[in-house]
């Protein structure tokens, strides 16, 4: 490319992930751009990389890093000001960049092997109240073994997670993973979308399936109070104490549901998941019960593990991005730029995971804020 120089050229080898965004229209008149789209697709994923929370952040590191940026392209013209940064974000297509993004991902990583846990996040001040925005919900899937983010929906307005979901699986390649989701996603077309996708589901069975938990609940306290003698089961016990509090964890899989297909004739159900879970915290003590279905044909102390992989998308996700890329505090509103920044997040997200070293992500993240050359390198991974 013309103005590159012999440096910039081998770096620009380097930059793969630009390839797997060729594809994304650029809506804006073309005799009049002055700034290409993949030099703002640079230009937003290395400044958040750096620590930008904000379109102004962005504008600003564009400003300051000029030099570094011209090491990938030439940014003839320079960086744009953050309302036109912002105009952009908010015409670029969000459901195109989530599927160049999912494109992306899958090359880094391949197909994702155990967990998939899916899960919903709220932006909390993305909405406008005085305007009835509602803040906007984005739909997740984490690879609960690598740590990454495999892709991820915008929940329509007016709309809920139900239809978001069977969106989310049909971009993903999960061929032989395990799908785990919370009870918004216990649906029968999902559980049938999953199967559909040759992988397996372990759905959280709550108060929204009403007559198929209450059969369950009915039929697991049956049994219970019979020593389960009239069913197969296999059963798992675990004790953890952590700060001074004591968990014990007992996971039971019914094994014969002949009974369950047929008054609810649900997709591929093999087994019914039942975990009692008791926290002792001094003198107090917790007890709790909750319920999975899945289409698994393992023994308790495989499913075990299984169930507890799923808060992996709550602590290794939901938690990272509130915590150290601030997305509760982040105030971009306007139009799919909301949508397009949390893109963004989980691209850098999932780029300073794959990076080397036991630093947490919090001093990578500042790292590739003060060394330019570190920061370049995240790219090449």
């Amino acid at each position: 490319m013309a103005g590159c120089t012999t440096a910039c050229a081998a770096l620009d080898e380097a930059v793969v992930f630009l390839g797997y965004f060729k594809d994304l229209k650029d809506h804006r008149q073309q005799g009049k751009v002055d700034y290409p789209l993949e030099e703002i697709l640079l230009l937003c994923l290395l400044a958040v990389l750096a620590g930008a929370e904000t379109i102004t952040d962005i504008a600003l590191f564009g400003r300051k890093k000029l030099g570094l940026l011209r090491r990938f392209r030439p940014f003839d013209k320079g960086t744009p000001a953050h309302d036109h940064l912002g105009d952009i974000l908010a015409v670029l297509d969000p459901v195109q960049f989530q599927r160049c993004f999912v494109a992306w991902v899958a090359a880094l990583t391949g197909t994702p092997e155990g967990v998939v846990a899916i899960d919903g996040k709220t932006v909390r001040r993305s909405g406008k109240k005085k305007d009835g925005k509602a803040p906007i919900h984005m739909v997740s899937a984490f690879a609960a073994r690598q740590r990454l983010v495999l892709g991820q929906v915008k929940v329509a307005e007016k709309s809920n997670e139900i239809v978001a979901i069977p969106k989310l699986l049909e971009m993903l390649a999960i061929e032989g993973a395990i799908v785990t989701i919370d009870a918004m996603g216990c649906q029968r077309d999902i559980a049938q979308k999953v199967l559909e996708k040759k992988a397996n589901y372990l759905l959280a069975l709550k108060g929204n399936q009403g007559s198929l938990r209450e059969d369950v609940e009915l039929f697991v306290a049956e049994q219970k109070a019979a020593g389960f003698k009239d069913t197969t089961i296999s059963r798992h016990q675990t004790v953890d104490g952590d700060h001074g509090r004591i968990e014990t964890r007992t996971t039971t899989v019914l094994h014969d549901v002949g009974w369950l297909l047929q008054r609810h004739d649900w997709p591929g159900l093999n087994a019914v998941v039942i975990v009692e879970s008791e926290r002792e915290v001094g003198d107090k003590v917790e007890r709790e019960t909750r319920f999975y279905i899945t289409s698994l044909v393992l023994l308790a102390d495989m499913l075990a593990p299984i169930v507890r992989s799923h808060w992996a998308i709550e602590n290794s996700l939901h938690w990272v991005m509130d915590m150290i890329f601030r997305d509760d505090e982040c105030r971009v509103r306007t139009d799919h730029a909301p949508a397009n920044f949390c893109t963004f997040k989980h691209m850098a997200q999932n780029l300073i995971r794959l990076a080397p070293g036991k630093a947490s992500i919090r001093l990578k993240r500042k790292t590739a804020g003060w060394d330019d050359d570190f920061l370049a390198s995240l790219l090449t991974l």
